[in-house]
């Protein structure tokens, strides 16, 4: 498999992991962090401005799966960049976003 394909199938599962926040806060109408909020990624944006940006890493993951080489979700190692970018921008995610929303807790001794 080209480089190419690699990267984009490792892009593609971390724009599509990152699309599930944003499309389920927009949908229950509550706000969530997004690049476009002040400050950026810190502060709050509106349901409808996390409908858009998840709407948008959908889009952008399809593409990247659906248009960069013969992706098949039965190859192994397909299936295993896809969901090693998935995890990569999900445990990143975790932690950069429950500093806000109360999921980094200090274990006490």
């Amino acid at each position: 498999m080209p480089i190419s394909h690699a990267v984009s199938y490792f892009f593609a599962g971390a724009f599509l992991t990152n699309s599930i926040p944003h499309l389920v806060s927009g949908v229950m109408g509550r706000p969530f962090q997004t690049p476009f909020a002040t400050p950026r990624g810190e502060g709050l944006s509106s349901s409808t401005m996390n409908v858009w940006w998840g709407f948008f890493n959908l889009a952008v993951g399809y593409v990247l799966i659906s248009r960069v080489g013969n992706f098949d979700l039965k190859a192994t190692s397909d299936a295993l960049l896809l969901g090693t970018g998935g995890l990569s921008i999900a445990l990143y995610l975790a932690r950069h976003f429950g500093r806000f929303n109360g999921g980094n807790l200090s274990q006490s001794s």
